[in-house]
């Protein structure tokens, strides 16, 4: 079949990868523009734009997918449009433009978390799985009928980075089963059904640590917020990241003091911070205006017996 393939973020790379090994013809690939990254706000292709230009693909850069973008799709007359994390809406007449309209990869077991943070939100409410699905693109958000998906067990200490990296992998394997069924006319959809939760995209205020809640909601958030947009807390006005925390182990829990919400200090050879419940070891921070570091590390140069972050 003719695609045109919408996708943005790494996390959508391996899909294009994918049909690039395909028989399917890619007509053209749709990602959003050049965006300003690092210190120095420099204009930098996302990374679909680099797999595609390395692929030799023609690349539309837009972030709005309105009449020009509409003109210039319909110009190819693409069998099936394809998006995996484009980061844009899809509206009609474009959604009626190819022949068998569009499909998307999401990185969530439909009805469960429709929206733009499926895995983050997923890790952290504490599930207890995690999965893909593809469905056929539909108005309203993310509610189409599902053609495939999958579900396996939410490993109990990845980040949402870590996770996103193996989905894009195992998405794609699904993604290219449906195209070839899609293609062959055998793919068959099924309407959503359960619980509908929503994934609204991540704030950095939804990232500020809040150590008054239990151990285990703190320790689901930072890996849910991690790598982005990356979990934070105050310690006097200034922001320190935190980049890597661990529950205590159980063979310690006798050994750790009880400790107040957000009190940090040091017990050994490990840096602490208390909770609502039991304390979490701060194994990895970046303070404000330096680079990441080792909690130990920076707990040397706070040079204090105890300080509270908020």
């Amino acid at each position: 079949m003719k695609l045109v393939f919408a996708g943005t973020p790494e996390v959508a790379v391996a899909s294009l990868l994918a049909l690039a090994a395909t028989e399917h013809d890619i007509a053209t690939v749709i990602t959003r523009a050049d965006a300003p990254l690092g210190r120095k706000r420099t204009l930098t292709p996302s990374p679909v734009a680099d797999a595609a230009t390395a692929k030799g693909y023609p690349v539309l850069k837009t972030n709005r997918l309105g009449d020009e973008a509409t003109s210039q799709i319909a110009a190819l007359a693409p069998d099936l449009g394809v998006i995996v994390a484009y980061g844009g809406i899809v509206r009609e007449p474009l959604l009626s433009v190819p022949r068998l309209g569009w499909i998307n990869l999401h990185f969530s077991v439909l009805p469960a978390w429709r929206g733009a943070s499926p895995v983050q939100r997923a890790v952290i409410a504490g599930d207890a799985l995690i999965g893909a699905a593809v469905f056929q693109l539909v108005p309203e958000l993310d509610a189409g009928s599902v053609f495939g998906s999958f579900a396996e067990p939410l490993p109990a200490h990845s980040t949402s980075g870590m996770l996103l990296e193996s989905l894009s992998h195992s998405g794609a394997e699904l993604l290219l089963t449906v195209i070839d069924q899609l293609a062959a006319g055998t793919a068959q959809a099924t309407e959503q059904s359960g619980t509908v939760t929503l994934a609204p995209k991540l704030s950095i205020d939804d990232a500020r640590v809040d150590w008054n809640q239990p151990a285990a909601s703190v320790y689901n958030l930072i890996r849910g917020v991690t790598p982005e947009p990356g979990a934070f807390t105050m310690l006097n006005d200034a922001r320190l990241k935190i980049l890597d925390v661990s529950p205590v182990r159980a063979g310690d829990a006798d050994n750790i003091p009880t400790i107040g919400a957000g009190h940090i200090r040091q017990q050994e050879r490990t840096v602490l911070i208390g909770t609502q419940t039991e304390p979490l070891e701060l194994r990895r921070v970046q303070p404000a205006g330096k680079n990441a570091m080792t909690a130990l590390d920076w707990w040397r140069g706070v040079a204090a017996d105890e300080v509270v972050a908020s």
